[in-house]
């Protein structure tokens, strides 16, 4: 009684903060993780002002660059719910997160990297791919460019400098190489 009465009240409440069409999904349909995540959101996000500009709910703990360059599916909402995570998506970079891939904390998608030669001069933005059903370890760099294939496991502290488009396997290093077939 008291777990529905939580719902329906959420429901009615969090649309006028975050945009209803992220609040559906397996984390929202009859399900009270989702609207535990807006409560707590709406406190830090909406409140407290940490990350304000995100139309979604996410730690408060992360960092995000322009939200609408980030794709993902509603049902991997959980990916942003993490502490420490880094989404740069300044310039024109993107970010697609592909169905059922799971980002642990402290991971860092990078679109944009300073000129080696100047600093104060940026290199062109260059998209990040993850395809479906991936884990990216905790710790882990993701560097602009990369595409990760399907069924890719990027072990934790992995930079990832280069792609590996074919996936379905398990990479891990600084620079990430693979190391296993799966």
């Amino acid at each position: 009684m008291l777990r529905n009465l939580f719902i329906n009240f959420s429901r009615f409440i969090m649309p006028m903060f975050f945009e209803k069409k992220y609040l559906q999904g397996r984390w929202f349909a009859n399900n009270v993780t989702g609207w535990k995540w807006c409560w707590r959101s709406l406190l830090y996000q909406k409140i407290l002002g940490s990350n304000r500009h995100i139309p979604f709910p996410v730690s408060h703990q992360s960092v995000f660059g322009k939200a609408n360059r980030i794709s993902f599916n509603m049902d991997d909402l959980n990916n942003f719910q993490h502490f420490g995570c880094y989404f740069q998506t300044w310039g024109e970079g993107q970010i697609i997160i592909g169905d059922g891939s799971y980002i642990a904390p402290n991971v860092g998608f990078i679109t944009q990297n300073h000129n080696m030669y100047d600093l104060n001069k940026h290199e062109k933005s260059e998209d990040i791919i993850v395809g479906k059903n991936c884990w990216i370890g905790m710790n882990s760099v993701i560097l602009p460019g990369t595409t990760l294939g399907d069924n890719t496991i990027v072990g934790a502290g992995a930079v990832v400098t280069k792609s590996f488009p074919d996936g379905n396997c398990v990479i891990a290093g600084v620079p990430a190489q693979k190391i296993k077939n799966l």
